[in-house]
């Protein structure tokens, strides 16, 4: 059964670095005990770029903690002061029994006195890489998949680590989050890609971006 391992919230952050100055949210703190959670996301949590992040599809930053073992070996990141662990990414929630190829797009859970529903893949963002300082970290997340990914918020409450996840509905156990990375990132079939883009509960980013695929994929048919 999936559960909540930690919480993290953040607020915009300018940092200063070698290759100049940036701001963002990825610098999220642990929270213990209780939190809100709205429509919005958590009490106290904040996103820099209103742009790219902040809609209620994107309410909630989810991360399998099963993923940062992967990543340590992977970037061979094997000294204590070096190693990625919960947070690192800049989810809200790290968590652990579940992952892209457990949840599904649709998928609605009660998590301690909140109704959450799965939005879709979480974008892997240029920011990870300069906060991680690991080249290719963004490149590989594409190519493994491991993206986390998004939950809007139906029903406002609290929640807490270590709250599991109790699955209410699952309308489209077809479209797992990583049939949707797959689908986007690395084989483009016609027919899936629209039904995906069918998908009502599907993030509106994600419809878009597969309908720009779409008409791109027509025009080099019709070339």
């Amino acid at each position: 059964m999936m559960s909540i391992h930690s919480i993290f919230v953040g607020r915009p952050k300018r940092i200063s670095d070698r290759t100049g100055t940036w701001e963002s949210s990825i610098f999220r703190e642990a929270v213990f005990g209780p939190i809100e959670l709205s429509r919005q996301g958590l009490a106290g949590d904040q996103v820099a770029d209103r742009v790219y992040h902040g809609r209620p599809s994107q309410a909630v930053c989810v991360h399998p903690i099963e993923h940062y073992e992967y990543w340590n070996d992977e970037f061979k990141l094997v000294e204590a002061d070096q190693q990625l662990g919960p947070g690192t990414v800049g989810e809200n929630w790290t968590i652990e029994g579940g992952s892209e190829s457990t949840v599904c797009v649709g998928d609605t859970y009660l998590v301690g006195s909140t109704e959450v529903q799965v939005s879709g893949p979480r974008g892997p963002c240029w920011k990870q890489e300069r906060k991680l300082k690991l080249a290719g970290f963004v490149k590989r997340t594409i190519e493994t998949l491991r993206t986390g990914f998004y939950l809007q918020v139906l029903r406002v409450g609290t929640v807490c680590a270590g709250d599991t996840w109790h699955l209410k509905s699952r309308p489209n156990p077809w479209l797992t989050v990583q049939e949707v990375n797959v689908c986007y990132y690395r084989v483009p079939v016609r027919e899936t890609m629209q039904r995906i883009l069918d998908t009502p509960e599907l993030a509106e980013g994600w419809k878009k971006m597969f309908a720009k695929k779409l008409d791109l994929k027509s025009t080099a048919t019709l070339e």
